[in-house]
Order: structure tokens, then sequence, then C-alpha cells
């Protein structure tokens, strides 16, 4: 067996493991980037019973780019897997608590905690086209959420002007140094009590489509149409 075999069977890392990149990528943050914050809502000043929206492959400074009080009253739902206890672990250093599940593996029991968390004027945050896409298409579990609790959608990405992009299921982004990075918080959005299939359908398209709306991403390299 090799090393990645055995690697990929340690369901659980030592958190020590996690405090180098986590302070990387925090003090890259302060350093290389340039950030704005675009909330015409004022959604941050006073967060509360807010469930979060936002894609899957913009996650890597996503937890520098809130005011601590923001995220010290927040948690992320994340997937079940392996994977997910990776990422649940590397975010307690950034004040993040985990809701593990996601809509393929113990939704039901995401759901229920999260419940939760809004009943006690926490936020929750969904990626709702992960864990395995199809990227950009948002899921139906945050609005279930919102109807039976009463949070309030609130759609938000984080832009870069430049980045590498892997080549992954999302297209994950990591952004270039020195680039700009803008946070833009969508208009919120109420979803009511007691929704049926077709009401949460439909606002589930109205909150993909607010999402769609804010998300900017970089232009492709053009190509060279003498070589076509």
């Amino acid at each position: 067996m090799n090393f990645k075999s055995k690697f990929r069977q340690i369901k659980k890392l030592p958190l020590w493991i996690y405090w180098f990149p986590a302070m990387l990528i925090k003090l890259s943050f302060k350093l290389f980037y340039r950030y704005e914050l675009i909330d015409p809502e004022h959604i941050c000043d006073d967060p509360g019973k807010i469930i979060g929206v936002t894609w899957h492959n913009r996650l890597l400074f996503i937890s520098m780019a809130f005011p601590r009080k923001v995220m010290q009253k927040t948690s992320a739902v994340i997937s079940a897997s392996r994977d997910g206890q990776y990422l649940a672990d590397f975010m307690k250093f950034f004040d993040v608590q985990a809701l593990r599940g996601s809509s393929s593996r113990k939704g039901a029991k995401v759901i229920l905690g999260a419940i939760r968390e809004i009943e006690s004027g926490r936020n929750v945050v969904f990626t709702p086209d992960g864990p395995r896409g199809p990227k950009y298409i948002m899921k139906n579990g945050p609005i279930v959420l919102a109807s039976k609790t009463g949070g309030v959608i609130v759609p938000f990405v984080l832009n870069s002007s430049r980045c590498w992009t892997l080549k992954s299921w999302d297209a994950f982004q990591i952004p270039k140094p020195f680039s700009k990075l803008t946070m833009i918080m969508g208009p919120s959005i109420h979803v009511p009590a007691d929704a049926d299939d077709e009401m949460i359908e439909s606002y589930r398209r109205q909150a993909e489509n607010a999402l769609l709306a804010i998300t900017v991403d970089p232009p492709l390299p053009r190509m060279d149409s003498a070589s076509s």
C-alpha cells in the first residue's frame, strides 16, 4: 500500500497540523490582497438568524472576509465525508463551528442541527452546489430551512480580480497575490412559512439567480485565432 492510500484511510488528523496553513491564509489575506465589502443592507453590522449561501469554489478566504463577530455566530454546513472532517477541523482556527452533513449524506440530521442553530439566534452557511455539484446549481436545503425557521436567505460571493482555477468539479479558485477581493452581499430573501414543494422550487431558483447575479468569474484566457 503506497503513502497516498494510507493517508486516505486516516479519517481525522491532529489539530496542530492545521495551525500553520491557517496562519498562512490569515497572514496572506492581510498582506497580499486588497479587499472591499459591498453590503447594501448592512447585514454584517448585526447578523442573526441568517442563512447564508455561497458557491463551493469561493471558500479559500471566505472566513477572513467577514468581521470576526460574524464568524463567531456562524456555523457552516460541511460534508460528512472524510474530506469534510479535515475541513471542519481546519475551520476551527477561524472561529467557525461545523454542522456535519449534506444533501447526499446525513441530510435530515444536518437540517435538524441547522434549525437549532437558527432558533438560537446563530447564522448557518451553506455551499448549496456542494459537495459534488453540479457547479453553480443550488440545492433546496437552505430554502427548506428558511421556511421552517423564519431565517433569512442571504446570497454572498467573494469575487477575485485574478485567480488560478483548479481542474476540479467546482473549478475551485485560488486568488493570485495582489489581486482584489470583493465580497458582495446580495439581497435578502424571505421564504414563507410552511412553503409547499412548488414554492420551495420557486424560491430556490430565486436564490440561485441572486447568487449568479453577483458572481463574477475572471475571463478565460483568449484563444489565438491563428491556432484554431
